[in-house]
C-alpha cells in the first residue's frame, strides 16, 4: 500500500458518520484527560481527532486512498440556505 503525498493534500470527504462519532468521542476524551494529566501529547491527539471529525476529512485517509463514507449516508450540508427561511 503506497502513500500518495499529492493526493493527501487534496481535500475530499472521506470520514463517514460512524467514524466521525468515534473520532469526536475519542478526541473529547483525550482532550479531557490531557487537561487533568497535563499531557501535551494527549492534547495534540485530541485536537487532531476533533478537527478531522468536524471537517470530515483526514489527510492520512486521503494519502492512503481510504474512505469510511457509506454511499447511502446523506450528504453533508454545504452551508447555504435553501430559500426556506422565515423572516
Amino acid at each position: 500500500m503506497a502513500f500518495d503525498y499529492k493526493k493527501m493534500l487534496k481535500r475530499e470527504l472521506n470520514v463517514g458518520l460512524k467514524d466521525r462519532q468515534y473520532r469526536m468521542m475519542g478526541g473529547a476524551a483525550a482532550l479531557l484527560l490531557s487537561v487533568f494529566l497535563g499531557n501535551i501529547f494527549l492534547l495534540l491527539i485530541g485536537i487532531v481527532l476533533v478537527a478531522t471529525a468536524f471537517m470530515r476529512w483526514c489527510p492520512v485517509y486521503s494519502g492512503l486512498s481510504k474512505s469510511t463514507v457509506d454511499p447511502n449516508e446523506p450528504a453533508p450540508d454545504s452551508g447555504s440556505h435553501s430559500g426556506t427561511e422565515s423572516h
